[in-house]
Formats: C-alpha cells, structure tokens, sequence
C-alpha cells in the first residue's frame, strides 16, 4: 500500500512540473535548439560526471569503515547498481537495493548501511544550501529568484539542517539516544517486535560511528563538496553545446536548487521536478525558455543515461534480478528476524 501512494504521489507531482513546463512553450523552437546543439561537448562532460561517482564510492567507503573495510573496486558497481535503481524505480529505492546488496555479497548489516546512506543525503542537502547561499551574493545582478522556487529553498534549509544536527547529537552520545529510543521501542511496540525493532536501531546506530569525530565529519563534507562540483562542471560542459553563457557560480546556484527540488517526490529518475526548477533557473537568469529547456532535457539526459546503462550492465554481472528490487523495497530477508 505505500509503495503504491509513493507511486501514485510522485506521477501526481510529475504531472504537474511538467504541465508547468510545458505552458507557454513552443516545442518547435526547442527542437531547434536540440538540433543545433554540439553533442561532442557532452564527452568530456559525462567523464567528469563519472568521475563524481567515483568520488561517491570513496566518501561510502569512508562511511562504512567502521563497519566493514570494502575496496573502491568491490563498492563501485554497488554504488553505480544503486544509482541506476533511484533513475528506473520509484521512492529512491536504489537507496535500498544499495543496502541490500551490499548486504548479500559482504554480510554489512543493512540497517548499518542504510544510516551511512541517510549520512550521504543529509551531506548533500547541506552541500546544496552550501552552493545556493554562496552564490546567491555572486548572482543576484544576474537574476530575481523567482517566488516559485524559494519554498524549495526554504523547506530544504529547515530539512537538511535539522538533520544534520539530529544525526550529530545521536551519533556524539549514542548511550542516551539508545536509552530514548528503547523507552519508546517498549512502551509503543507490542511484545513480539520489541527485540527485532531494538536490533535494528542499534545496528543502526553503528552506521553513525563517522558522525562521531570532527575530522571524519570535515572529510565526509569536503568529500561531498568535491562531488558536486564535478557534477557542476558537467553542467558547464554542457552549456558548451549550446549557445549561451552564464558562470560557474551560476551553475553551481542552479544545481543547488535543482537537487533541492528532486528531494520532492516524482517519477523515477526526478522527471518534471528537474526539468522545471532547471528552466527555471536558466530563465530567471535570462536565458530563451526554450534554449533552456533543449539544455536542462539535454543535461538530464547526460545524467540519467550513463550511469543507468552502466548500471544494468552491472545487475546483469552481479546476478541480480527483478525480484531483487521488490526484496530490497520490502526490507525482506535484508537482516535477521532478530538481532
């Protein structure tokens, strides 16, 4: 049943980013950009984009140390595998197949791993405010934020924040978050689920053991800084193929605001809430709409495309099937029935 809603809720939001994508558009003029575009530009652009990734395995790599040490070359298909699950099914459920994975072929707790990838999103949303308040001062003679976007901003700021300072104090006193917790596990729960729900949030716990020490925290958010400035140099990479300019600040500002908007739940693969808050941006900035709109079609094309091929490639390698997502998104067989 909530699979469903997730599904029914992301196609209701899709909907309507593209039908506000869509108004006011004149497709022939967007055709044109797409045929007057030079796709070599997107070479260069997807290698940087991979080389993102690749950043990603490491930052996991450091997350999950206390856990399990697992090589960059065992954890990359993992990573890549997950990816590829958040751009073909709904609710972000890679996460999940992430962790399921990760489970079957190195025995990592899943719920362990799971509160390492919690780890990775809340660093990321936090990354993103970082490039949007940096850059904001740095554009603002270029643009007006439009009213639209700024509840993204500010749902993301009290979202992520408040995350990341939640996450710190449980990881920074684990004996009192453990105490509060199993208050609540045994007044809340019946009797026969006290001791698996119990096993669960320890284990979970133990995926925090980075958050405890300044320098790993430092190392996590640089790590993630790198990340998305690859990521943002594939987006100008791709301005190339088009005929228009704007900075990297701007960009980067975009990108933030972009990524905010994809935490908002959609179709696989952020369909419409990507494509909206990027013309949006490249509007507000004074680009045509609909070269903005061949160049956000074209960028979310370079990066959902790669990855998700390269993805299917590693499925097939790993020996993973179908009925392998639905396993994941249920949470079944993922850990013991008790701790």
């Amino acid at each position: 049943m909530l699979r469903r809603w997730q599904f029914w809720a992301g196609l209701i939001v899709s909907a309507v980013f593209i039908g506000i994508a869509l108004n006011g558009l004149e497709l022939s003029k967007v055709w044109s950009a797409l045929q007057r575009a030079d796709y070599i530009w997107l070479l260069p652009g997807i290698a940087v984009y991979f080389l993102a990734v690749l950043a990603r395995t490491w930052r996991w790599h450091y997350l999950l140390r206390p856990l399990k040490p697992i090589s960059l070359r065992r954890l990359f298909p993992v990573v890549v595998v997950g990816y590829m699950g958040n751009n073909v099914y709904p609710a972000r459920a890679g996460e999940l197949l992430r962790a399921y994975v990760l489970k079957r072929r190195d025995g990592v707790s899943a719920s362990a791993s799971l509160a390492t990838i919690v780890v990775e999103r809340i660093f990321d949303g936090v990354t993103m405010l970082l490039f949007v308040f940096v850059t904001l001062p740095a554009t603002q003679s270029q643009w007006n934020v439009p009213d639209s976007l700024r509840p993204i901003v500010i749902a993301g700021t009290l979202l992520f924040f408040t995350a990341l300072i939640v996450f710190l104090l449980l990881a920074a006193r684990p004996a009192a978050a453990a105490r509060v917790y199993g208050f609540l596990v045994d007044r809340l729960l019946p009797g026969r689920l006290r001791a698996r729900v119990h096993g669960l949030l320890d284990r979970f716990m133990t995926g925090l053991a980075t958050l405890r020490n300044i320098r790993h925290v430092m190392m996590v958010f640089l790590t993630s800084l790198v990340i998305w400035l690859l990521e943002t140099t594939l987006y100008w990479f791709v301005t190339h193929a088009f005929s228009f300019e704007v900075s990297f600040f701007a960009l980067m500002l975009m990108n933030g605001i972009v990524n905010l908007a994809t935490t908002l739940p959609a179709l696989p693969g952020y369909i419409g809430t990507l494509d909206v808050t990027g013309i949006a941006v490249l509007a507000a900035l004074g680009v045509d709409q609909a070269l903005a709109t061949g160049y956000t079609l074209v960028l979310h094309a370079a990066l959902w495309l790669p990855i998700t091929l390269l993805g299917f490639a590693f499925m097939a390698r790993e020996s993973l099937r179908w009925s392998d997502f639905a396993q994941a998104v249920e949470l079944k067989d993922v850990e013991a029935a008790t701790p």
